[in-house]
């Protein structure tokens, strides 16, 4: 744990890639392999379940540390962290432990089902034989809140400099559903078998965004155009006679899309496709919000199974016969996945998303500029000789999406944010007019800059009419231009809508309170673009 706990505190406090890289790949060639094992799972998402609630920990903190739970509670929002916020409070250990990081995984899973007052006392124990660095590691895995400053990419590779192995391989190899329990570090790491598990998918090649358009790009012959879909990215796997589907996060849907329950029917076996699944109404796709509905389930019941039926429009074919095709460049790779779509039954729930035609980049833009009528959020450019990277990697692949819609609101809630943000406000609630009434119909958080956020915190201090908890109602008085990638219907919302990624575009200064939008406004804009 002491071990773990340096290589915690060396990557938060450097802002250096390579500082980062450094750390983690000395630790990965000192660490047990156990403890190498449960790094590589937290720092790729896979944290222990949380067994204590957080309101729990705040007693049990605040009782330790003999301050009242108000005095915790309004010390937390000045942290801005509850894991540093409980490290900060307690009084220094009784003693020391040599537990390592794996062994303290194993005391908290042991935690899973006990009496609360066993809990307790467990908690309590362990804080009393940590210092304060430990106890900020130990209460981020507690918590569930377990984020540090590195990227997946960044850990694979760090562990490719460790092991002397392509970076590539390895961030094939830490795809897929294994757990600390399922696997050892040398079958995840080392083992020459590691590929044999038939389910793994593989690591998604990602875009950069394009915002001044692709004239920069070179000649239009040597790139590909298609649509940029507004669903969920993912890999269709046909392999040994199943199937398996996987999301850009590494989560199993399989079972969430029973549509493609035959895919090992009508694929033939070692075909892996990435592409977009869309809600389809049998010639195009439906609103996200229809796709929305089936997210999170995992049960599908049949009238959503009617309404909202699922294809994927296949962007791309990385294995063929059970041949890694990722190396290939983009176009070969797409005429073999045209190849294999034409040979499919009409009916299969999967087809290729087509390539956009076109000669000149001003001829792309003017069928850009049409992306929503085909639901789609904008275009994506492919370099033709583009193979299939592991990652981003600019230069080869670029989105160039819509601009966003916009409306213009008001102010009328605020709160603080975390982290660097704590003693900022930063999350806000914006509203428009309905008559002479102000409706609440989205929440942001970004957008602003670090100036503007310490501009609106002083005044957000000075016009605070009155307290929720932490949130203030404010006066209304600013207006904000909010942009957002999309609307749909919303009966959960008092204004009928719900927005899509919203975010602050810009603080309209020039604005007065009066000339800010209604709901009339957003209403014809779900008419519109809905």
């Amino acid at each position: 744990m002491k071990r773990f706990t340096a290589l915690y505190a060396a990557i938060d406090q450097t802002t250096k890639t390579s500082a980062k890289v450094a750390a983690l790949a000395a630790y990965f060639e000192a660490a047990p392999e156990a403890d190498r094992l449960w790094t590589i799972a937290l720092f790729s998402g896979r944290r222990p379940r949380r067994a204590i609630t957080t309101t729990k920990l705040r007693v049990w903190a605040a009782e330790r540390a003999g301050i009242p739970l108000w005095l915790f509670e309004e010390s937390y929002p000045i942290v801005g962290d509850l894991a540093e916020t409980i490290a900060l409070v307690l009084p220094p250990p009784g003693r020391s432990h040599e537990r390592s990081l794996t062994g303290w995984i194993a005391y908290l899973r042991a935690l899973d089902g006990a009496e609360e007052e066993a809990r307790r006392a467990a908690v309590l124990d362990a804080w009393d034989q940590m210092d304060a660095a430990e106890r900020l590691v130990f209460n981020k895995l507690l918590t569930g809140g377990f984020r540090v400053g590195i990227s997946r990419k960044l850990m694979t590779r760090a562990l490719g400099l460790a092991t002397g192995q392509d970076e590539a391989a390895l961030a094939h190899r830490l795809m897929g559903d294994w757990t600390p329990d399922s696997t050892t570090y040398r079958q995840l790491i080392e083992a020459p078998d590691a590929e044999a598990a038939q389910s793994r998918p593989y690591p998604f090649c990602l875009a950069y965004g394009i915002e001044e358009g692709p004239a920069t790009l070179g000649a239009p012959e040597n790139w590909r155009a298609e649509w940029k879909w507004d669903g969920i990215r993912a890999q269709v796997i046909a392999r040994g006679g199943a199937h398996f589907v996987w999301s850009r996060g590494e989560e199993l849907m399989t079972d969430r899309f029973p549509e493609f329950a035959h895919a090992a029917d009508f694929l033939p076996g070692g075909t892996v496709l990435d592409g977009e699944i869309v809600a389809w109404d049998g010639a195009a796709p439906l609103p996200f919000n229809d796709l929305q509905k089936r997210i999170g389930r995992k049960s599908v019941p049949k009238t959503l199974l009617k309404s909202a039926p699922v294809i994927l429009l296949a962007y791309d074919l990385l294995e063929e016969n059970g041949e890694d095709l990722r190396a290939l460049p983009f176009a070969e790779r797409r005429a073999r996945m045209d190849a294999l779509m034409g040979a499919l039954p009409k009916d299969a729930p999967i087809r290729p998303s087509p390539l956009i035609g076109f000669d000149e980049w001003e001829a792309l833009a003017e069928i850009r500029s049409t992306a929503r009528d085909m639901r789609a959020e904008g275009v994506m450019l492919k370099s033709a000789a583009s193979p299939y990277h592991a990652g981003r990697k600019k230069g080869d692949w670029w989105k160039w999406k819509l601009d966003p819609l916009t409306i213009d609101a008001v102010m009328i809630y605020a709160q603080q944010g975390s982290g660097r943000r704590a003693n900022l406000f930063t999350d806000f609630t914006f509203a428009v007019w309905n008559g002479n009434y102000l409706v609440p119909f989205a929440k942001a958080y970004s957008g602003l800059t670090d100036a503007e956020f310490r501009q609106i915190t002083a005044w957000v201090r000075r016009n605070t009419q009155e307290r929720f908890g932490p949130v203030r109602q404010v006066k209304p008085e600013h207006v904000f231009e909010i942009a957002f990638e999309g609307i749909a219907p919303s009966p959960r919302h008092k204004s009928g809508v719900a927005l899509r990624f919203p975010r602050m575009k810009r603080w309209r200064h020039d604005k007065p309170l009066q000339e800010a939008a209604s709901l009339d406004d957003l209403h014809e804009m779900l008419r519109q673009f809905g």
